[in-house]
Order: C-alpha cells, then structure tokens, then sequence
C-alpha cells in the first residue's frame, strides 16, 4: 500500500515526465509536488517505488520515469481529464458528417492523428449479419440485380443468373415481401423462415426467393473487419520511440502486419468506453514505449468497430482520452440513421 505523500510524488514524477520527456529528479520533485519534503526523504520514496516497480533509473541519469505498472496506476487512480478545448471539438464535430461510411471512417482516423500528433486508427465496421434493405432490379432476360443493404450503409450488389424471365412487377413484389417481414434480421433467420415459407408462396415468387437464398443472401465473408491507419509518421517525432532503430522497426511492423493490433481493438470493441493499453503489460501491446487509447464505436446502438490513438506512453493521456471520447461519440452518429 502506498500513503498519500508517495501517490503525490509519483504522479509529480509522471506528469513531469510527460511534459519534459526528461528523468526526474528530486529537485524537481520537491519543487513541482507542494510538499515540503527533503531532498533525502524524496529519494527514499523514490526508493521505495523503484522497489515496487512503479518508477525506474535509467543508466544515464540519476532522474526517475514511469514504468508501464506506473503508467496504470496513474490512468487508472489519479488521472484528471481535461476538457476538450473549444477550438479541437469544433474541428471534430466540423470533420464528421454523414456520408459515405468509408470516407468517415478516414476522416476519423485523420482527425484522431491531427489533433494528436499521434498516429490515428480506425476499425471499419464489421459488415453485417443483418440487412436492412433488399431490391431484385432485372437486367434483361435471365439475369436479375440483387442489391443488398445492410444497417451501416454497406451496399452489396450481385448478379443473379435465372432460368425464368421475371416481370418488373414481380420482383417488385418479392422485394417489398422480404423487406416487410425479414428486414433487420439476420440472414441465418432469414434463410431458415423462408425455406418453411416457400411453399405457401406463389410459384414465380418462390422461385425468386430460392433464388435469393441460394445466391445472394449469404454472408460469406462479411465479419472481416479491416482498419483505417492515419499518421504513423508522427510516430518518428518522438524521441522514446526513433531512436532506437530495433525498437521503430518492430513498432512499424505492428503497424503494417495489423494482426496484432486488430486482435487488441477486438478486445477493446467488447468493453464499455475507453480502453487504455499500456505497452509491455500484456501480450496483447509487447511493446514498452507504446500506448493505445480506444473507444467502440456504433451504428444505431449496434457496437461495430473501434477507434483509438497510438502513441508513446509518454502521452498527455488527459488530453489524448477526451479526444478519443468524442470522436467515437461524433463517428456513432455520422454513421447512424438520422
């Protein structure tokens, strides 16, 4: 357990850290914490949080930084957020308008990297398991248009061969049929109704919808999120993180290869709110100079995907947090119908 007066230090040490970028030292700390401390009884908390593994003395200073356990109890018990200055809500609430999904989702990772100077992210929705919309159109003889909508905007067209020569009135019909009694179920359920339903439907509307079945409503392939990344070169502007060439090679290789990241934005997609991953305390972020904020995302209260912001873990995480906040807030409602 720690008293009171080794919390104060140890967030002065943090904060300190994450202004300067440079070890802190107890002149600093005594001058900056508002205790009236010797220097002697400083460096015996300090000590002492070394020993719990909370602050660390790099070889080159006799100054202290955080450890990745340091930076969790900081976020997590003694963290105060800022509000979010007038002029950066503005911009965020200017950048996300509706319109095409894909272009949303970029401005949203764009608009997380410029008001961070961090790198931005984004996991694209993943697509449906329910359609909202269903249209045949015909495309001369023996071919028929299937156009599938699904609740994000994702329009999803196929051609359909056919044997019968259908009327427009009749897939008409058949669309207004499925749209009426199956919108906004899942295609599982939609297959399986109307197979019990076929043979109480007229023989040209029956085929249709075998049809459909057979070829278009299928959702092979649609829970496959990808992600949008925007500013991995602000990643080079910090120190921590450039100079060392091993540790920027591996860095940019969780970057490119994703695998690793969408796997912790997976996590964060099943949690309420705002995630923070501090590099180096589990597999799921192996890496000690990195961080990750991120929050879910939805579309008409359907969780679909998350967003967040990389950076060091040398971060303004009381700035960075409600950056992150509003922007999945703003990209919920971009998304969603009106």
């Amino acid at each position: 357990m720690m008293d009171d007066r080794s919390k104060v230090l140890l967030k002065t040490l943090i904060e300190r850290y994450i202004e300067e970028g440079q070890p802190v030292g107890s002149r600093t700390l005594s001058r900056f914490s508002g205790l009236d401390l010797s220097a002697a009884t400083i460096r015996n908390v300090m000590a002492d949080l070394e020993d719990l593994g909370l602050v660390t003395s790099p070889h080159t200073s006799a100054g202290r930084i955080p450890t990745p356990r340091g930076y969790r109890l900081f976020v997590d018990t003694m963290l105060t957020i800022r509000p979010l200055e007038e002029v950066a809500s503005k911009q965020v609430e200017q950048s996300l308008y509706p319109d095409a999904p894909q272009k949303v989702i970029s401005s949203a990772a764009q608009l997380l990297s410029n008001l961070t100077h961090f790198a931005g992210v984004v996991m694209t929705p993943k697509r449906s398991q329910i359609f909202k919309h269903i249209e045949f159109l015909r495309l001369g003889e023996g071919k028929i248009l299937l156009i599938l909508v699904t609740p994000e905007g994702d329009v999803q067209n196929r051609i359909l061969p056919t044997n019968q020569d259908y009327s427009p009135a009749q897939l008409t019909e058949a669309s207004n049929f499925i749209n009426a009694h199956f919108s906004g179920k899942s295609f599982s359920e939609v297959r399986s109704r109307l197979r019990a339903e076929l043979d109480h439907l007229r023989s040209d509307i029956a085929g249709l919808m075998a049809l459909a079945l057979e070829n278009g409503v299928s959702d092979t392939g649609l829970n496959h999120p990808d992600m949008v990344i925007s500013g991995e070169r602000h990643l080079l502007d910090v120190g921590e993180l450039s100079s060392n060439l091993s540790k920027l090679r591996k860095m940019f290789d969780m970057l490119e290869q994703k695998s690793l990241l969408m796997q912790l934005l997976d996590v964060s997609s099943h949690a309420d709110g705002i995630q923070i991953f501090i590099g180096g305390e589990s597999e799921l972020l192996p890496y000690e100079d990195l961080a990750v904020i991120s929050a879910p995302y939805s579309v008409d209260g359907q969780v679909v995907g998350t967003l967040g912001v990389i950076g060091p873990t040398r971060m303004a995480y009381d700035r960075v947090i409600p950056i992150v906040d509003i922007t999945s807030k703003l990209l919920s409602g971009a998304l969603s119908s009106p």
